[in-house]
């Protein structure tokens, strides 16, 4: 159970930019208290407007937005989706939805995103099996961008559709380029702990239209075009409500200030704790820019401390930290699943935290962590 107690420093906290409270209010006013509404098309636009998608829908959570996405680009039940194995259960569980099997496929060091050469090996491992998989999608964890040339140009030498699942992602960018918008399809979150938030929610972002218009009709019960209520394809509740999308329309305003402060945050962690040798930060890769949505760190096995005795910790201080994600292919749900890698994943896992990264931190918050942090490892 998440620890509510007074005082407490969380990991990620939504942070209001101060202009939600209008459009939710006047949607109150104009009793558009349903899944269609101004504020629906409005936040489309809005996302639109800050990613240069062509085409967005928006949904009531990532998950859905993951779902209907593998449905548009035509995956089906009996069919291998390759998948990033570091990354959140939300990843691979639509995948399942579908009746289809993931390929869970490692990371490589410089981005903790997938590998390009574990890739490969999957896709020509499973070509020599007879089998070709029917999707790729890749994750740009903790807001760090993938190796999307890489990675699209092998998908695109099998004639392999992407999906990148840019839920943690939102305002990264990848050669100039809003991550979530070089594949087939994108994914955003705005759960309640993102860089902006509709307090639950997500949304697909695409250059076609067709893909657009299959995801929009999909995600509303998939009705056809009739009078009366005739359906003839199996499709989902997945709309967003128009009082969820009007937060969005006032947290998407500030979008550009929560990526700030979010970099600023990683930057004074990068700086107050530079003294202590064994606790390491990512770098950005040329070409990438990371809304860096948590400061993740790995710490040394010279620390002589696992993340875990630090995160309990700091927890008896009323600080949240959380591990790195557990990868896929060592979740008892996917012990089953093909895996393609080296086993970096597990080495991030085994070392690596998550440090809190709220927006709205005060410097005496963060200075409360970094004290805390170092009474840790002594320094």
């Amino acid at each position: 159970m998440t620890n509510y107690s007074p005082g407490r420093i969380f990991l990620s906290a939504p942070h209001m930019g101060g202009h939600e409270k209008n459009y939710v209010q006047k949607a109150i006013e104009d009793n558009w208290v349903t899944t269609v509404g101004p504020n629906i098309q409005g936040f489309e636009h809005d996302i639109c407007q800050h990613t240069n998608a062509r085409h967005a829908v928006a949904l009531n959570s990532g998950t859905a937005a993951i779902h209907v996405a593998l449905r548009v680009v035509g995956v089906k039940a009996g069919d291998e989706v390759l998948c990033s194995t570091f990354t959140f259960v939300a990843t691979p569980n639509p995948i399942l939805y579908i009746g289809a099997t993931p390929l869970f496929v490692d990371s490589e060091p410089d981005t903790w995103n997938m590998s390009p050469t574990a890739l490969r090996e999957a896709i020509e491992n499973r070509l020599k099996k007879g089998k070709k998989p029917s999707c790729l999608l890749l994750v740009h964890l903790y807001g760090m961008p993938a190796k999307l040339k890489e990675l699209i140009e092998i998908a695109n030498e099998f004639e392999i559709p992407v999906i990148e699942d840019a839920a943690e992602a939102l305002g990264s960018r990848y050669g100039g380029h809003q991550v979530g918008t070089l594949g087939q399809a994108g994914v955003f979150s705005f759960n309640g702990n993102k860089i902006v938030t509709t307090s639950g929610g997500g949304a697909l972002v695409t250059a076609d239209k067709n893909i657009a218009e299959q995801a929009l009709f999909l995600a509303t019960q998939a009705k056809d075009q009739a009078t009366h209520y005739q359906h003839s394809q199996l499709g989902y509740n997945y709309r967003i409500s128009n009082i969820s999308a009007g937060i969005g329309r006032g947290q998407i305003e500030v979008l550009e200030t929560r990526v700030k402060q979010r970099r600023e945050i990683y930057n004074y962690y990068r700086e107050k704790l530079q003294d202590i040798e064994g606790i390491i930060f990512k770098p950005e890769p040329k070409g990438c820019f990371s809304n860096r949505w948590l400061t993740t760190v790995l710490l040394s096995e010279d620390l002589k401390v696992s993340p875990e005795e630090v995160r309990q910790t700091l927890e008896k201080e009323n600080i949240e930290t959380r591990l790195l994600w557990k990868p896929m292919h060592l979740q008892p749900l996917f012990k089953d699943s093909l895996y393609y890698g080296d086993g970096l994943s597990e080495k991030l896992f085994n070392r690596g935290l998550c440090l809190p990264s709220s927006s709205n931190l005060s410097e005496e918050e963060l200075d409360k962590v970094v004290k805390a942090l170092k009474r840790q490892f002594e320094v």
